[in-house]
């Protein structure tokens, strides 16, 4: 985690209790306390709908909005993905704390899976607190925002709103085809999963004031391809104005990716081996 600065402390700023149920956008939503008592923490809140049936490989549409109370305690499953290669960081880290076999999968895994998870103090000072949303590592085929090691507890008791995001994964969030292309606004394909994590800074610039987050003061950050995904998310005009700061943790910033092109005749190959077309992939 990074080193927080003098800057971000709030302990000397009067205190108010945050309210619980909070409210956002899509309804009300109640959290838990964390680990400690000055901690809240409010798990699986969607940011999208369902990319499922004929939201499969299109960019990630607002979440419906919903009655009552949405109890924000339990962690979404994680996107579909790969197991974890044997022998790797997250393999080994997750097999020591007991979470997975060595070289397993998550156990909960599911394309309904667009959530994000926020951490914040119990009680939120009166001025807004700076906001750090993380971006998960995997290369891009596994991996999750709610792993272990990478909980926003700590920050949180630091005074910083923490939030943690799911992007599709591997197939379903960079499978290109010219069938996509051409329905696409943005005349492109294969790229949900940066779309996914755009949708989610939008949910953060939207909602993350009821938590106590300032939305003018947003760092991104992310270690291996979530470092990968900061590079681009500081490239593209789509994510303008959702972040002011960025932090890339053990990533390439200068190496050649496939053209559209190229992705295209690697989707049209496993189209004709799986159902010919788009529509019969959506099926």
């Amino acid at each position: 985690m990074p080193h927080l600065s003098p800057a971000l402390c709030w302990a000397a700023l009067p205190l108010l209790a945050l309210n619980d149920p909070v409210r956002i956008e899509s309804g009300s939503i109640s959290g838990a306390t964390g680990g400690s008592a000055e901690v809240r923490v409010y798990k699986g809140i969607p940011y999208a709908k369902p990319p499922v049936g004929e939201l499969r490989w299109k960019p990630p549409k607002p979440p419906a909005s919903w009655r009552g109370v949405w109890r924000a305690t339990q962690f979404s499953p994680v996107c579909e993905q790969v197991p974890y290669p044997k022998g790797s960081v997250y393999d080994r880290a997750f097999a020591l704390a007991g979470i997975l076999p060595a070289g397993g999968a998550p156990q909960s895994m599911s394309e309904d899976c667009l959530y994000l998870n926020v951490w914040t103090a119990a009680k939120t000072a009166t001025e807004r607190r700076p906001v750090m949303v993380w971006i998960h590592g995997g290369g891009f085929e596994y991996g999750s925002g709610d792993p272990p090691m990478y909980g926003g507890e700590e920050l949180a008791k630091k005074g910083v709103v923490f939030v943690s995001i799911n992007y599709r994964l591997g197939l379903f969030g960079f499978f290109a085809h010219p069938e996509l292309t051409s329905e696409s606004d943005h005349h492109s394909s294969g790229n949900y999963a940066l779309l996914d994590q755009i949708a989610a800074l939008e949910w953060v610039r939207k909602n993350i004031a009821a938590f106590g987050g300032d939305p003018k003061r947003v760092t991104i950050f992310g270690e291996s391809a979530g470092s990968w995904s900061v590079n681009f998310l500081m490239a593209t005009p789509l994510a303008k104005g959702l972040f002011q700061r960025a932090i890339g943790e053990s990533s390439a910033y200068f190496q050649s990716i496939r053209t559209l092109t190229e992705v295209e005749r690697a989707g049209i190959k496993f189209a004709e081996s799986n159902g010919g077309s788009v529509a019969a992939l959506r099926a």
